[in-house]
């Protein structure tokens, strides 16, 4: 490793000392000779002083110990194999009310003095794989994904435990029953930094995680947290699909992609079944019809989401024809498709039309339709088709710049009023 600046070669062994044990005193450091008394620090013929070069030393080893102290106090815990009797306690053995609006069981409660939410999921692995699994996945740290802290298997289940984050889904930042003409995130740029940062984050899953499958498999609006006061996204259930078994390790692209309806529930058990976890409208086709798993599945679902967040509506909804006397479904890729759809004005007039109309018109078309065609791709019936996240998390990246800039030259000036009162 190499040595920090400031260090001495004759101290090295002494600051590796200190290193290792984490411990910071005043005896930490190398120590050529005990330093005289302070009383007789004035007085030039009571001894030796001590040289500058072991005062610098001892300096240098204290200020190692007290960096990689204060670095190993700022890193993430690793993830914890909690007792289920722990868990038991904390949600009043499951009693406690369960959070709404969550696809699986899920709870909020203080576990370890700490603001958690317990996930419930079916456990179609053996239990012995999971300490590994939780250590793999401690590995793996992103910005955008909601922290994992821990598991414990129970019977057929295991619990997942999260860190609890405050805010609102992103389905009720855009849809809140109570106010729909109301939504926080208000301006061009919040929304297309929610699309970044969930970009990134799922690119972060397929590529560089410790994930072992390195698929989310869960990914839509309700998933996504938007946090307060900066509105940036943060995307649940990280790990969920290694820790709860539900697809093979090494799940790659399409040529990789596995049928999940072809996986056993458990070891030892004959019985089959499909284990498909996600919501109508960000299912890709062939998971809808086969259980086919796959990063391509994944991007699908960030398409989707992408062209809700864009429009503020829901990837599929049930409208009523009057004249058929009948509900149809209506499908926001195919609304999508028909607003890019042309050349010219015409064009654009229907991408204004189509894009959310609580953001008042005040958006650069080019870049919403850009990030429509973005989306389109990502949506390709087709598994082979649809570009992998890192492409997509590019694209996107680049037009949240593009927006920034569009933003602050649009802006008022600070400072700047106007005054309507006669002079």
């Amino acid at each position: 490793m190499a040595s920090l600046p400031g260090s001495r070669s004759h101290s090295k062994s002494s600051a590796a000392t200190a290193a290792s044990s984490g411990e910071v005193s005043a005896g930490t450091g190398s120590r050529p000779g005990r330093l005289p008394p302070t009383s007789n620090h004035s007085d030039s013929s009571s001894g030796p002083k001590p040289s500058s070069s072991a005062s610098s030393s001892a300096a240098s080893a204290s200020s190692s110990a007290l960096s990689l102290a204060s670095l190993r106090g700022a890193l993430p815990e690793a993830p914890a194999a909690y007792h289920f009797p722990e868990l038991g306690a904390a949600t009043n053995n499951f009693l406690a009310k369960r959070l709404p609006g969550a696809s699986s069981s899920a709870w909020r409660c203080v576990l370890r003095g700490r603001d958690v939410v317990v996930i419930q999921l079916p456990l179609r692995r053996h239990p012995r794989e999971l300490p590994a699994r939780l250590a793999a996945l401690g590995r793996s740290h992103h910005s955008s994904l909601v922290r994992l802290l821990g598991a414990s298997p129970s019977g057929d289940h295991v619990y997942l435990v999260y860190e609890f984050v405050p805010g609102a889904s992103l389905a009720e930042c855009l849809r809140n029953p109570r106010n729909p003409g109301f939504t926080p995130l208000s301006s061009w740029v919040s929304r297309v930094q929610v699309a970044t940062d969930v970009a990134q984050a799922l690119e972060y899953i397929h590529r560089h995680s410790s994930a072992a499958a390195g698929v989310h498999n869960r990914l839509k609006s309700s998933a996504v947290i938007i946090t307060e006061p900066d509105f940036r996204a943060k995307i649940c259930h990280f790990g969920a699909v290694d820790l709860a078994g539900e697809v093979p390790d090494t799940v790659a692209d399409e040529a990789e992609a596995i049928s999940i309806s072809s996986l056993s529930t458990r070891k030892g058990s004959s019985e089959k079944q499909k284990q498909i976890e996600g919501a109508r409208g960000y299912m890709a086709p062939e998971l809808l019809a086969e259980g086919v798993v796959s990063r391509r599945s994944d991007v699908f679902a960030f398409g989707a989401v992408l062209l809700e967040l864009l429009s503020g509506e829901e990837p599929l909804k049930y409208r009523y024809d009057k004249d058929r006397k009948s509900f149809e479904v209506v499908s926001l890729i195919e609304t999508a498709r028909e607003a890019v759809a042309g050349e010219g004005e015409e064009r654009r007039g229907r991408v204004r039309r189509w894009v959310d109309g609580r953001l008042r018109d005040s958006f650069p078309v080019e870049a919403a339709e850009k990030l429509i065609r973005v989306a389109l791709r990502c949506v390709e019936a087709d598994a082979a088709a649809r570009p992998d996240m890192t492409w997509a998390a590019g694209k996107v990246s680049k037009l949240y710049l593009e927006s920034k800039v569009w933003a602050e030259r649009v802006s008022v000036p600070t400072g700047f009023s106007v005054s309507m009162a006669p002079r």
